[in-house]
């Protein structure tokens, strides 16, 4: 391949990428969940009080407390919001109001309703893969 090709072709991907950047940044993208469903901002609650830090959603985030992907289905509403408001030995308790208790409620079930998560059941492998 020739110098020439080289530089032209160069031109064109520095050329694309800056056309593609521009593309995506042409707006502030900032985040509206206080201004979306109730899930969002159960969402966004989940992420205020950092309950990422112990449990896990999809098998993903801390091992102090369990993976609450599919806790909407294995759990009934009141014994969600008793552990919510009242805590454990060693989750604190967090005195959500009811409006946050039930936007709480819906983040749990819409990430329900999206699969299903058992991250005992799953064998971890040497290469970093899991099976089944």
């Amino acid at each position: 391949m020739s110098d020439r090709v080289k530089v032209m072709t160069l031109i064109v991907l520095a050329v694309s990428f800056l056309c593609y950047t521009l593309f995506l940044y042409k707006e502030n993208y900032s985040s509206n969940a206080e201004y979306g469903t109730m899930a969002d901002k159960g969402k966004r609650l989940w992420q205020e009080k950092n309950c990422n830090a112990c449990h896990q959603i999809y098998g993903l985030g801390g091992y102090l407390g369990p993976d609450l992907t599919n806790v909407y289905s294995n759990r009934s509403e009141a014994y969600i919001k008793h552990f919510l408001q009242n805590g454990t030995n060693i989750m604190p308790a967090f005195h959500l109001t009811e409006q946050q208790m039930n936007e709480m409620l819906a983040y749990f079930k819409s990430i329900d309703s999206s699969g299903n998560a058992s991250p005992a059941k799953l064998k971890p492998n040497y290469d970093g893969t899991i099976e089944r």
